[in-house]
């Protein structure tokens, strides 16, 4: 995939992350990041396509996607899980099971990197276990995942 993709996935992951750590709407701060983009003085990051779709397309499953981690993350509830390992998850969950155009192993290499840059030396694995495990039981998961 594109280096403009992996920067969309990486905002993404940022958005959630503030949505999370503050307590709000993935799509109040998504506002907040559109808006300040279009001041170009400060600096702020652009908001691209995806990344406003990722967002989007996450808040519109996110109890089904939180339910969905909470139930294969073994060992682990939602809540105990480190903020960051929780975004990605969030972010790798949604693009595996409802965003057809991206294969796969693209998705949880991409997410396996984002925990890398982001998150604890344990992380990578943890995610990357995660998502493997929504992988297998993606076939079952597609069939109800509207």
């Amino acid at each position: 995939m594109s280096t403009a993709r992996n920067k969309a996935r990486t905002r993404a992951f940022q958005i959630l992350f503030e949505a999370d750590h503050r307590g709000v709407s993935p799509l109040s701060v998504l506002a907040d990041w559109v808006r300040r983009a279009r001041t170009p003085d400060e600096g702020t990051p652009q908001v691209s396509e995806y990344t406003m779709e990722l967002v989007e397309g996450y808040t519109q499953y996110a109890a089904r996607i939180d339910d969905l981690l909470s139930t294969y993350a073994v060992g682990w509830t939602l809540d105990r899980m480190p903020i960051v390992d929780r975004n990605v998850l969030r972010l790798g969950a949604y693009e595996l099971i409802w965003v057809d155009s991206v294969p796969d192993a693209v998705v949880l290499d991409e997410a396996v990197q984002i925990a890398k840059e982001f998150s604890t030396d344990d992380s990578p694995a943890f995610v990357n276990g995660l998502l493997a495990r929504l992988l297998d039981l993606k076939p079952s998961l597609r069939a109800t995942r509207d």
